[in-house]
C-alpha cells in the first residue's frame, strides 16, 4: 500500500469521530442551556413561594408550584445524565481517534480497540439523547399543566371567584 495512501486512511479514521465530538459539544452546550432554564424556573418559583408566605398569595395554589418543583427536580436529574452521557461520548470519541492513531503507528493487532471505543461512545450520545426526550416530554407536560392552570385563574377572575 502507498504511505500516503495509508496515512489518508489513519488520519480519515482519526477524523471521522470530530464529527461525533462536534454533535455532542452542541447537545452539552444545548442541554447546558436547558438547565439554565429550570434552574431559573425554581428560583421564580421560590421567590413566589417567598412572597406567598409574605401574604401575596398569587392566583396559583401551593399544590401547583409543588408540582412544578417536583417536576422542575426530575428534569434536573435528566438533564445531568444527559450532560454526563454526552461528556462521556466526546471523551470516548477522542480515545477512539488517539486508538487509531496508536494502532497505525504501532500496528498492533488491536483494531478492535478503535472499533470498540468508537461503538462506546455512540452508545453514550444515544443514551444522552434519549435522556433529552424524556425531559423535553416532561418540560411539554410541565407547560400544559402550567397553562391549564394559568386558563383556569383567568376563567375564575373573569366569574368573580377570585384566586
Amino acid at each position: 500500500m502507498d504511505p500516503t495512501d495509508a496515512a489518508f486512511r489513519v488520519l480519515t479514521a482519526m477524523i471521522t469521530p470530530a464529527v461525533l465530538i462536534s454533535a455532542c459539544g452542541t447537545l452539552a452546550f444545548s442541554t447546558g442551556t436547558r438547565l439554565s432554564r429550570v434552574v431559573d424556573r425554581v428560583r421564580g418559583l421560590a421567590a413566589g413561594i417567598e412572597k406567598a408566605a409574605e401574604g401575596a398569595e398569587g392566583p396559583f395554589g401551593r399544590g401547583l408550584v409543588l408540582d412544578q418543583l417536583e417536576q422542575l427536580s426530575r428534569r434536573v436529574l435528566l438533564l445531568r445524565s444527559a450532560m454526563t452521557g454526552f461528556y462521556v461520548a466526546i471523551g470516548l470519541f477522542v480515545l477512539t481517534s488517539l486508538a487509531v492513531g496508536v494502532v497505525a503507528l504501532t500496528r498492533a493487532p488491536l483494531g478492535w480497540v478503535p472499533v470498540a471505543t468508537g461503538l462506546l461512545g455512540s452508545v453514550a450520545l444515544l443514551h444522552g439523547s434519549l435522556l433529552l426526550v424524556r425531559e423535553a416530554r416532561l418540560a411539554v407536560a410541565s407547560t400544559l399543566e402550567e397553562m391549564s392552570a394559568v386558563r383556569s385563574a383567568v376563567e375564575r377572575s373573569r366569574a368573580g371567584t377570585g384566586p
